[in-house]
């Protein structure tokens, strides 16, 4: 047995894929809240990068049936990452990376800025027209859910399609094990997404509020399956969804061009291309049930199936192909995972620290990117070995370029 099994009362069963990796007692508590919901189908499945996260536990698969938690899936609908395959080698990449990171920067709008009068650089200011054909696709979705929710209509959504965001949020310029050069992202649905998840969040929140004081925690709030909000949180977080599968695709286009703006050498880059969420919900089958899974910071790991596995932006990441693992209903973490919060990173690392975990990474060396120092994850290398049950590695990336918000 590849895992570790929680017995909960009053509840199912938690499976662990946790061997030789620490689990706060704050995520523990957090599994065994969500695992008491009377909806959980069979055991929650719990990959190596879990730890605490707002509404529900990063890291974890919920599988239910009658019953949606929107909190569960949370805020950032449809976050995931991008890869994709070039025939550049590291040869062909010039000696001073600079040039090749300011023209990604240039190309994708990215990180935040707020203030009277300012324009928010993390979005468009005139959409370029590959952004307008795009977003004539979610259009017409977009309307159907408006129409319903006209709180969701002046949101940032036409204009933050096709940019990166914040946080964790990146672009890299990363070699294989033979040197080929890979681009891989990692963004979501942006602020409509946010937008959209908050909403109906307060929505379970409202609709329960005869019987939240019941619930462990407030934000286990959940839409019953037939219910009107059910229906139309199933068709907003499906568009979400949509929205973020899009919106990497144009960021990698522009990443794809910047790069040929910078290299001379024609080449291909769609060899093997991976676009995968890893916070989502959709309906599945599992052990011959249709269930409804939400997976918070865990990615699809069917058998067969290409995922991404990211280090921090110090380590290396993974193309992994699924093994089809039935007890983590065919799932994989879906990075390292934060061993502290952002704070406590930010209290515990200088600037100096931040150099010199990424001397080997043409990226930005500042205060405002301690958060994500590479000691504030776990060892990639451990979460790997602790779910080499549920995927095999089939590239070993290392970034040489890292573009934050």
């Amino acid at each position: 047995m590849d895992y570790q099994l929680l017995e909960v009362e009053n509840g199912k069963p938690i499976k662990m894929w946790t061997q030789d990796v620490p689990v706060e007692d704050e995520a523990r508590k957090q599994l065994i809240d969500t695992a008491r919901m009377p909806f959980i189908y069979r055991h929650l499945a719990v990959m190596p990068d879990v730890h605490l996260g707002k509404g529900s536990t990063i890291g974890s698969v919920i599988p239910t049936q009658g019953a949606i938690i929107p909190a569960a899936v949370g805020v950032d609908i449809g976050c995931g990452m991008m890869a994709a395959c070039t025939t550049l080698l590291a040869t062909d990449l010039p000696d001073n990376l600079q040039a090749l990171r300011t023209a990604i920067e240039r190309a994708v709008p990215h990180g935040r800025t707020m203030g009277r009068g300012r324009r928010d650089e993390g979005s468009w200011d005139t959409p370029p027209a590959s952004v307008d054909a795009m977003w004539a696709g979610l259009i017409e979705g977009f309307t159907r859910i408006t129409d319903r929710h006209p709180c969701l209509k002046n949101t940032n959504n036409h204009k933050h399609l096709g940019t990166l965001g914040t946080g964790n949020h990146f672009i890299e310029v990363c070699l294989d094990e033979a040197d080929r050069v890979w681009f891989m992202l990692h963004s979501g649905s942006r602020g409509v997404g946010n937008a959209i998840g908050s909403h109906f969040i307060k929505l379970a929140q409202k609709d329960m509020q005869q019987h939240i004081s019941h619930l462990p925690n407030r934000d286990l709030a959940y839409f019953e399956e037939g219910s009107q909000h059910f229906n139309e949180y199933v068709e907003a977080v499906g568009w979400a969804q949509d929205f973020a599968r899009r919106n990497r695709l144009l960021m990698m286009q522009n990443v794809i061009a910047a790069t040929r703006g910078v290299i001379a050498k024609p080449f291909g880059a769609s060899v093997e291309a991976v676009n995968c969420h890893h916070n989502y919900v959709q309906r599945e089958t599992h052990f011959g049930a249709e269930v409804l899974v939400t997976r918070k910071g865990a990615v699809s790991a069917q058998k067969g199936e290409l995922g991404i596995i990211p280090g921090s932006m110090g380590a290396k990441s993974f193309i992994v192909r699924g093994l089809g693992n039935k007890e983590s209903f065919c799932s994989c973490s879906h990075g390292a995972g934060r061993t502290m919060s952002r704070n406590e990173a930010r209290r515990r690392f200088t600037v100096a620290d931040q150099e010199r975990a990424t001397a080997h990474v043409e990226c930005r060396k500042d205060a405002d990117v301690i958060d994500e120092i590479p000691m504030a994850y776990k060892d990639i290398d451990a979460v790997m070995h602790a779910q080499r049950e549920l995927v095999e590695v089939v590239h070993t990336l290392r970034q040489v370029v890292c573009v934050k918000g």
